[in-house]
């Protein structure tokens, strides 16, 4: 059977204002970004994505398939991306820690997709349908190794769809797994999702080798650290591995090959992370307490931030849109101007360990931890707010 085609012109980007909860929003983006593979296993609080792109990969080309696990929807997702497509899987915390291998694959073999995590409390089983914030650090760490990973996290349905899209281009543009760090709170959400006309989508694609098929080094890479890419079965040499390799893709098992292999791997996140860090800064010049938060966490950390203003204690907002790599120049720079850095976070403190890292006892730095189930307290938030302008 073929697969189907585009019914309608129109049919890959839903332009105009809809009311999505953060996992529909998440399809959507997806879609709009070029994503037409898909791999995954349901599980709670994810699954409505899943649900969403099988009903709508229909209409635009796509393939969906349902795999037996998270160890396989991770090693399918590899394979669809060497086949040329933009592909992605979604998940919550215990499938997101059986995808770590095959993550750290993608890694080595630099191949870009995209990983949803919407968490939920943990260990193990946890809160199935509760919130948390809880896999923060095994974004970073979770698989063995050195490297360097991209980590976004949105705050709204309406990034979900917009940071979806960076998602993809950021894969494309630094050949990795990017991974998309919602929460239940977010990924559940309703709120007002506008999807502008796809010519004003800012789609990155892959970018292709175009030179003779018979000088292509697979890992070959120019100045930016980054190579370029083939489709595995357009009749190019190439070799692909998780063991360490040289620019032909073989295995090369001593230290010096693993010396340059790994360094570029790293190097090409570091020497960027300029272009990638994003964040969301509300009146921190002149503020002697500035609160430091990401996703839903940013949400309450607003209202505890309203109401400390009507306190009159001078108090501003750094939102982490990128939470790895961690902003930690910046962060380094607010430490030497404020009084104190406050961190709201739904774990019992794993960015913070970043936050601490960074401000290196220039400033007091204040933990709100929570274990997870729901979000923070306002008046929790206002406490330490008000405990770090004294």
């Amino acid at each position: 059977m073929s697969r189907p085609k585009p019914s309608q012109p129109d049919a890959t980007v839903l332009t105009g204002a809809h009311y999505l909860d953060g996992d529909e929003a998440c399809a959507e983006g997806a879609i709009a970004a070029g994503c037409r593979f898909f791999a995954g296993y349901p599980i709670t609080p994810s699954t409505e994505i899943a649900e969403r792109i099988a009903s709508r990969f229909p209409l635009v080309g796509g393939t969906f398939i349902q795999m037996e696990d998270e160890l396989a929807s991770m090693a399918a997702i590899l394979g669809g991306a060497w086949g040329g497509a933009k592909a992605m899987t979604v998940t919550s915390g215990p499938g997101f820690s059986l995808m770590m291998e095959n993550i750290g694959l993608g890694i080595m073999t630099e191949t870009p997709c995209v990983v949803v995590n919407v968490q939920r409390g943990g260990p193990s089983t946890g809160l199935p349908t509760l919130t948390g914030q809880q896999d923060m650090m095994q974004a970073r760490w979770g698989s063995h190794g050195d490297y360097e990973v991209i980590a976004l996290s949105p705050s709204s349905p309406q990034e979900c769809f917009d940071l979806t899209i960076t998602a993809f281009g950021l894969s494309e543009r630094y050949r990795l797994p990017v991974l998309f760090m919602m929460d239940e709170c977010v990924g559940h959400m309703t709120e007002k999702v506008v999807i502008p006309p796809a010519e004003d989508i800012p789609v990155i694609e892959r970018r292709w080798y175009r030179g003779p098929k018979e000088s292509y080094l697979p890992y070959q890479a120019g100045p930016d650290k980054v190579p370029d890419m083939v489709r595995a079965g357009d009749d190019y040499r190439i070799h692909i591995t998780g063991l360490t390799h040289d620019e032909r893709g073989y295995p090369v098992i001593n230290a010096a090959c693993q010396s340059v292999c790994v360094s570029r791997l790293v190097d090409k996140i570091r020497d960027n992370a300029g272009d990638i860090v994003i964040t969301d800064e509300e009146a921190v010049d002149g503020a002697d307490v500035v609160v430091v938060s990401y996703g839903i966490s940013y949400r309450v950390a607003t209202r505890a931030i309203a109401l400390a203003r009507a306190e009159g204690i001078k108090v501003g907002s750094v939102r982490l849109v990128t939470v790895w790599p961690f902003p930690e120049a910046r962060i380094a720079e607010l430490s030497r101007k404020v009084k104190a850095l406050v961190m709201p976070e739904i774990n019992l403190g794993q960015m913070y360990r970043e936050l601490q890292r960074a401000a290196a006892g220039n400033c007091r730095t204040l933990l709100i931890p929570h274990c997870g189930g729901w979000v923070h307290d306002p008046n929790d938030v206002l406490a330490a707010i008000r405990e770090g302008a004294k």
